[in-house]
């Protein structure tokens, strides 16, 4: 069974707690497994790279670290970081996710 998660590709959301607190980013990808997300530009670590046909000088690469969900939370539309609530929408009748603080529904 699959978790249901608050946090979805795409979404921009801002990082809480860890190394990285206070910045923002966009979601690459979500590993529902692990329960971690890797946020564009967050959580940055230097790996060190063989030559191989993609960088055939080798060296040391920049790139995201994973982060735990429990640790981001998604921004709204204000641009504050709000925690996430799930309700049916009369118009559409799908079950739609939305900001607890504002009470806008986030796309």
């Amino acid at each position: 069974m699959q978790k249901k998660l608050h946090i979805r590709k795409g979404d921009t959301v801002m990082v809480i707690a860890g190394d990285s607190r206070g910045q923002q980013g966009k979601v690459l990808r979500v590993d529902t497994e692990k329960y971690k997300a890797i946020v564009e530009g967050v959580n940055m670590v230097s790996k060190h790279t063989k030559p191989n046909a993609k960088s055939p000088q080798g060296g040391i690469v920049k790139m995201e670290a994973p982060v735990h969900l429990s640790n981001l939370q998604v921004i709204d539309n204000t641009g504050k970081p709000t925690r996430i609530g799930r309700k049916m929408d009369p118009k559409t009748e799908k079950l739609v996710r939305y900001s607890i603080n504002s009470g806008e529904v986030i796309k």
